[in-house]
């Protein structure tokens, strides 16, 4: 991702109080998305309303740029903001120490010790160098090393990332189906 986009989000992002947690372009050519993960320091969540102000702020500040003949994207793109989700991208090296202890999935941009993909609980850092325990014990890979990586869904992080509210959640709204109004069982012959 280019990076002066990335850091003409990360300001926008940051006006709001936000940490800019990835940026990309998904959805190849027959349907480009720029992709925006952000979350609040305190919540590593952020909720709708939080979305919808960081997309209008980077949508406003993007036609700007395009109005005045400085579009960072060439052509038609859709936007895209949300939370990182609880089986979240690791993108910067502090995400390492935050998940400290849940387990995570690394594909490397480089064989380290003959690996090319790390599978195992984050340990920590040490430097700029992530240690992983996995079923082949210890390993340290250079953050550098890291193309990408992701926490893996366990219930251990279910737990460590339980909502803090419900707010903005999904509501199960029951109605009637028409043409089923009493659905009794039949007694056989």
């Amino acid at each position: 991702m280019n990076s002066k986009l990335t850091a003409l989000i990360d300001t926008e992002a940051k006006a709001l109080g936000f940490d800019l947690v990835r940026v990309a372009m998904i959805g190849g050519a027959s349907d480009p998305t720029l992709q925006i993960m952000a979350e609040r320091p305190d919540t590593r969540q952020l909720d709708l309303s939080d979305c919808e102000a960081l997309s209008r702020r980077v949508s406003e500040r993007l036609d700007a740029l395009e109005a005045a003949g400085e579009d960072p994207i060439e052509g038609g793109y859709r936007l895209e903001v949300s939370s990182p989700g609880i089986d979240r991208p690791l993108t910067r090296l502090k995400d390492y120490s935050d998940w400290q202890g849940h387990e995570a999935r690394l594909k490397l941009a480089r064989e380290v010790d003959g690996a090319k993909q790390v599978t195992g609980d984050i340990e920590g850092l040490d430097g700029e160098t992530v240690m992983i325990s996995g079923s082949k014990g210890s390993r340290a890979i250079p953050f550098d090393a890291i193309h990408s990586a992701k926490l893996l869904l366990t219930d251990r992080l279910i737990a460590a990332t339980m909502p803090l509210s419900a707010q903005d959640a999904d509501e199960i709204i029951e109605a009637p189906v028409e043409g089923v109004d009493d659905l009794e069982p039949q007694e056989e012959d």
